[in-house]
């Protein structure tokens, strides 16, 4: 038997979980933990805000690289269409950013 997810203007649509096997009725999923690339940038952006100027650019960077990999993450694996989208919007901002920074 097939899930059925609904239409694109369906908000289960957007949310259900994919890799669930099944009756349509799959878990909406948000967010998945450990997710280690986000608690790197997290750590990175929380190190920034220390009086620790020198390494502020390395900082920003490793916290770069860390959404760079997190929504390269979510576009090929991500379990709902909108993680899909949320992880290709992510790696879009941030190669634009890097990009631009250079």
């Amino acid at each position: 038997m097939s899930a059925t997810y609904g239409g694109p203007t369906s908000v289960h649509w957007w949310m259900a979980d994919r890799s669930h096997d099944g009756d349509g009725r799959a878990p909406w999923v948000l967010g998945q933990w450990p997710n280690g690339a986000i608690w790197v940038f997290v750590a990175a952006t929380v190190l920034r805000w220390t009086p620790w100027d020198a390494i502020d650019t390395e900082l920003l960077y490793v916290g770069r690289g860390a959404l760079l990999v997190w929504g390269l993450d979510e576009l090929t694996r991500g379990h709902s269409p909108l993680r899909r989208l949320l992880g290709a919007v992510v790696l879009g901002w941030q190669l634009a950013a890097l990009l631009t920074a250079a």
